[in-house]
Order: structure tokens, then sequence, then C-alpha cells
């Protein structure tokens, strides 16, 4: 990402705050499956909404994020919470992500297709990626995301061939927007 995403990012939830502080309604269905006390990466996970849910279950969540706000957001939700997270500012544009190995990867939002590879890598063997994305069809209801950020219709099961899909589906959530989600796992 550039300093003008970072900019952008920082300035968003500067006045927005966070957006909401509810888990996603797919990662809530899937997240009986991760083995007890998880490493958990969330990888765009701005301000924690995923991993302050998935700490107060007893898991160690890292979140890694532009936005230095956002982290900031995170760091004070959780404390609020009284659960511990731990916080990484990159740019996954010019860094890669953080070693692993990871039970459970977690990817909201956030289209960067250049990781895929880099999830089956820092990912253990039988490790878990829960993944989120919008697709196309989204705009005929809503504006954002716009285009660039969006799957194609489809696009999702060419993306994690290397995975084993466990659920994979594409549709309307319960939240109004069209999604790609899927529950994938790391061949042992």
């Amino acid at each position: 990402m550039s300093v003008e995403e970072r900019e952008h990012w920082d300035h968003r939830y500067a006045t927005e705050g966070a957006r909401s502080v509810e888990p996603a309604t797919f990662l809530v269905e899937v997240a009986g499956r991760f083995p007890p006390e998880a490493r958990i990466l969330d990888v765009g996970g701005g301000s924690g909404r995923n991993a302050i849910w998935l700490a107060s279950r007893g898991h160690r969540v890292t979140i890694v994020d532009i936005s230095m706000e956002g982290l900031r957001l995170a760091q004070t939700a959780a404390s609020e919470a009284e659960v511990d997270i731990a916080t990484i500012a990159a740019d996954l544009d010019n860094t890669p992500l953080p070693h692993g190995p990871w039970d459970v990867i977690v990817d909201f939002h956030f289209i960067k297709r250049h990781l895929l590879p880099q999830f089956m890598e820092v990912l253990r063997p039988g490790g878990l990626l829960v993944f989120c994305r919008a697709t196309t069809k989204n705009l005929e209801r809503n504006e954002r995301p716009p285009r660039p950020y969006l799957l194609d219709q489809g696009e999702g099961w060419d993306l994690l061939g290397r995975f084993e899909l466990l659920i994979a589906r594409e549709g309307w959530s319960v939240e109004g927007r069209h999604e790609f989600e899927a529950l994938a796992q790391r061949p042992a």
C-alpha cells in the first residue's frame, strides 16, 4: 500500500472510529473449528472487531494492518474488553506476512491477491484460512467497496485453488453484501 492509502485509512479511523465492534457473522459460524488457544493472524484487521472477539475466546491473536490509527483503536478496545492482542503495523505490499506458523489466518474484506501464496507459507500444515471478500455483484446494492477491491464472481475458488475448501460459497450475506466466503485448510 502507498503512503496515500495509509493516510486514507488513518483519516477514516480517526474520523469514523470503528465501524463495527461485532465480529463477522461468517467468522462466528466457523470459529468452532479452530483449535483451542489457536495462534491467529488477522490480516488487514483494522480496529480489531474480529481479533478482540477471538481473543475473548482464548485465542492468541495478532493483527497486521497498515493503519496505526486502526491499530490504536484495536488496542484500546482490547484493553476495554480485558483481552490481549498483538498488533503489527505493516505495508503488506512491501513487507512479507509475519512469520508463522499460524494455526489460523483471518482475512476479511482485505484484497491483496499476491498474499495468497504467502498464506500457504505461513500457515502450519492443516492450518485454516477464513476468507471473505465482496464480489462485483455487490455493486448492485452497495457503492462500497469500489470495483478494484472486489472479486469477480467465481474468482474466489480459483484464488484458493491450492487449499482444501471446507466451506466455499458465494451469495448475499446477512450483512447485505454479496460475498465469497470460505473456510479453507492448508493440506497436511
